[in-house]
């Protein structure tokens, strides 16, 4: 933590009170890292004139590859085993980027007029939980068992085509 401390030039005390720990210090470079991935990858993907299909594919080329590349990344971003860390601003920067990116592709949908009476945030939130749901099935094993083995991209991608179709209906 002294080294961190002098590196950014403050105290170790700042960098307590930022991190806690360093614990809390390591976690929030892995979660920015995760963060970074994501929106690294939701930028490379190629925006088409399907909406629908590019949005899915935020989840089953970048999210679902995050999961399965990087499990305990994803778990360290996503269901924070560091309590009550408060994230540092590099962090907080990397994860805004990623929502952006999943944002940019829920507004193509908005565009496109396919969020039915949905706003973007809500459609947003509810397609991030269900990618969250999934990559912890996936992880976890139980419900994809159920399966024929090699079908869990599959199941992500119905699963996610189905909400967003959903979206839209009135």
């Amino acid at each position: 933590m002294r080294t961190v401390a002098k590196g950014a030039g403050t105290s170790t005390r700042a960098v307590y009170s930022l991190f806690g720990s360093k614990d809390g210090l390591v976690v929030d470079a892995l979660a920015q890292g995760a963060f970074e991935f994501l929106a690294d990858k939701i930028d490379e993907l190629v925006a088409t004139d399907d909406p629908v299909a590019d949005l899915v594919d935020v989840g089953v080329l970048v999210f679902r590859r995050l999961v399965l590349e990087h499990p305990a990344l994803y778990r360290i971003a996503f269901q924070r085993p560091v309590q009550n860390l408060s994230p540092g601003p590099e962090l907080t920067a990397a994860r805004e980027r990623a929502w952006a990116g999943l944002w940019s592709r829920v507004q193509g949908l908005d565009d496109a007029g396919l969020l039915g009476g949905k706003s973007v945030r809500e459609a947003a939130v509810e397609f991030n939980a269900l990618m969250e749901g999934l990559a912890n099935a996936e992880l976890r094993g139980a419900v994809f068992r159920n399966l024929p083995e090699g079908e869990e991209e599959r199941a992500w991608r119905e699963a996610l085509t189905t909400l967003v179709r959903g979206f839209g209906a009135t």
